[in-house]
Order: structure tokens, then C-alpha cells, then sequence
């Protein structure tokens, strides 16, 4: 009797260790239809070596993470002449010399010696049809992020990356897309960072819904030495179109996000908030295309970068029913609370928009930030 209620009991635990391996929910917009490992049974890495395995093998996979996997060490820490652009400051930011930076860009800064992991500035390759998920809060990835590039069809959901190589400018991304199509990017926290949170291109990224995130931009070093992070979320595909949709970005100084290339960038019910006063959410260069509908703007002082509206279109009540033509439905105006307001009325955007793909937006006041972010499924 014993061991029947034993062999019961491990059933029920193999079935809920398949359950938990399961995706959440589907995407909405652009990357609807992505479905990454799909019905392939779960496996559950226990060393660096299996994630890494797993995530770079050409087999379609569901990877389900349990635990943390630490790679701050695992490739030895480089020391080598970088720079100092704002300064010597305990919070300021250091540079790496990565493709000559400091040498090209950052001539007037001081030469400073950088010592950091360079596990950071190495992700783990993603090869295609792969879903990644963490299981309630155990998911979490130290010291290196993920480089999904040359794939297509990637889900990854409900984990967190942290700690790369946070003192210096180019020590490292969380997520890097390049050369992709068809990726769910749902419920990831990214924290204390090097560098980009989130980068897509300069290849085209193709379809892409980065839904539910926490972008925290809190950090110990900065480039404006003043513990808000700079460089959050860079889109710059040379073909690319994304919903970004309940997202929450916080304690960020600008490129929150930056958005450029050839992106159509459909920002929809998100929540900004703490920005840097001296800093700013938006920026949008030639080739960005955003429609900003239905988003909250708290304690956000400059929503966008002076002089960068050119391409987007921002929805007041006003002119919310010009999207009913294009979108099906008319679109929702964006709030804003101790903030200034995004600007731009650059209604040729909507033309970029193919027909389909678009989520529902709710109006702002039920926009909320707590729902953002890993074991919030």
C-alpha cells in the first residue's frame, strides 16, 4: 500500500511539474500564432550546461526553469581600459571599449580601467521553436541574458535576468532579438543591467509582442550617476512590428523606449512611471512609426524627447475615433498624472498598420503596474 500511494504520489508530481511546463495564455497582436516548443514534453534543466543545451539545440523544446541559474562566474572577468563619460562617481556608470567606443564616440572621457564578467556580454543562443518558462517566481537567470538570433518562433515567459555586468555600458543585454520572426516575449522582469533590457535589430525582427514586463531600471549605477538606468528598450530592425502591450517601465532615464529602423510600434495600455526629471520615456527617430494609445504616465516628467514626435501618434479623446477606419475600433486616450504629456499627432502612422494584429485596448483607468512581470501568471 505504501509504495502505490508513493508511485501515486509521484505521478501527481510529474503531472504538475507538465502542467507548470505549459505556455500561459497565447499573444496578442503582431506575434499572434507564435507558438514556439508547442506540444513537446517539458525537460527541466539543472545546470548552466543543460539550459544552455536545451536552448541552443535544434529540436523544438519546452524549457521549464525551476531554479536560479547563476553564470556571473562562468567565463572569468576581463580587466582592460575603458572609460569614464560621466564621470568617476560612485553611482556613474563605466564604460567597456567594446568596437573602440570609448576611442570613436567618448574621445573627451577619461580612460578608466574596467574589470567585469564576461559571461555578461555573452547570452545564451536561442535557436528556434522554443518556449522558455519559469515556474512561479524560481525562474531566474544571473549574470547573462538571452541572444535570440537567426530564429523564429520563441516564447519566452515568466522569468527574470538580472545582474549584468550593472556598473558598465556595454556589459551586456537581457534580451537581444536579430534576424527573427514570430516572438512572445510575456511576463519577463529585467533588473540592474548593463545595457539594453531589451534590443531588437539592426536585421529585421519580423513579428514581435512583448506583452506584461517589468523593465526596472533602478540601479546602483547609471549614466546620469543618479540611479535611473538609461539604456532600457532600443527597437531598431530594419523591417519590424511590435505590440507592446501592459508593460511597466520604471526608474528610467530615457530610451524607455527607443524606437527607430523600420519599426511599426503599437504601444498599448502600459504603465510608465518614476522617470528621471532630467531624463525622458520616448524617443523616436526616423523610421519609427508608434501609435500610443490607452497608457498611463506617472511621476514621468517628459514622456517623450524634445523634438522627437515626427512619426507618432499619441491619442488624446479628440482624436480618438480616427483609428476606427484602420484598427476596427476607435483608439484609447493615453492619461497622465504629475507628468507632462506625450505629444504627437502624426496620424500617417496608422497607414503602416496591416489589418489584423491588433489588440483591444482598455481606457487607462484600468491600467494598473502590478500585473507586470514574472509570478504575476
Amino acid at each position: 500500500m505504501l509504495a502505490k500511494s508513493l508511485l501515486f504520489a509521484a505521478v501527481a508530481l510529474a503531472q504538475q511539474a507538465i502542467a507548470a511546463g505549459t505556455v500561459h495564455g497565447t499573444p496578442e497582436g503582431f506575434a499572434s500564432g507564435t507558438t514556439g516548443g508547442g506540444s513537446a514534453a517539458p525537460v527541466t534543466p539543472t545546470t548552466n550546461e543543460e539550459l544552455v543545451k536545451y536552448l541552443g539545440d535544434s529540436q523544438p523544446r519546452v524549457i521549464l526553469l525551476t531554479k536560479t541559474f547563476d553564470f556571473t562566474n562562468s567565463e572569468g572577468k576581463a580587466t582592460e581600459p575603458g572609460c569614464a563619460p560621466w564621470g568617476n562617481g560612485a553611482k556613474c556608470q563605466l564604460a567597456i571599449n567594446k568596437n573602440s567606443w570609448c576611442d570613436n564616440y567618448q574621445k573627451g572621457a577619461k580612460v578608466a580601467s574596467v574589470t567585469y564578467n564576461k559571461a555578461g556580454i555573452n547570452p545564451i543562443p536561442v535557436k528556434s521553436n522554443k518556449s522558455i518558462v519559469g515556474q512561479g517566481t524560481k525562474g531566474v537567470i544571473i549574470g547573462k541574458g538571452l541572444g535570440i538570433r537567426g530564429a523564429k518562433n520563441v516564447i519566452v515567459q515568466n522569468i527574470k535576468i538580472q545582474d549584468i555586468n550593472s556598473k558598465f555600458v556595454w556589459g551586456g543585454d537581457a534580451i537581444t532579438l536579430d534576424n527573427t520572426d514570430n516572438i512572445w516575449i510575456d511576463h519577463v522582469t529585467t533588473s540592474r543591467i548593463g545595457r539594453q533590457h531589451l534590443v531588437l535589430g539592426t536585421s529585421a525582427c519580423g513579428k514581435v509582442t512583448v506583452s506584461n514586463c517589468e523593465f526596472d531600471g533602478k540601479s546602483d549605477f547609471s549614466a546620469h550617476c543618479d540611479g535611473f538606468h538609461y539604456w532600457n528598450a532600443l527597437f531598431l530592425g530594419s523591417n519590424d512590428q511590435v505590440t507592446f502591450k501592459n508593460n511597466y517601465m520604471h526608474h528610467f532615464s530615457g530610451r524607455a523606449p527607443k524606437v527607430e529602423g523600420n519599426t511599426v510600434f503599437h504601444a498599448v495600455n502600459n504603465y510608465w512611471s518614476d522617470g528621471d526629471p532630467t531624463g525622458h520615456a520616448f524617443e523616436v527617430n526616423k523610421g519609427g512609426y508608434v501609435l500610443a494609445e490607452g497608457n498611463v504616465f506617472s511621476g514621468v516628467k517628459n514622456p517623450i524627447e524634445k523634438n522627437g514626435t515626427a512619426g507618432v501618434m499619441a491619442i488624446t479623446s479628440s482624436d480618438a475615433s480616427k483609428c476606427k477606419a484602420k484598427l476596427g475600433r476607435n483608439c484609447q486616450p493615453n492619461s497622465f498624472t504629475n507628468s507632462g504629456t506625450l505629444t504627437g499627432a502624426d496620424a500617417s502612422v496608422l497607414s503602416k498598420f496591416p489589418k489584423g494584429d491588433v489588440p483591444d485596448a482598455l481606457a487607462p483607468s484600468s491600467v494598473k503596474s502590478t500585473t507586470a512581470g514574472y509570478g504575476k501568471i
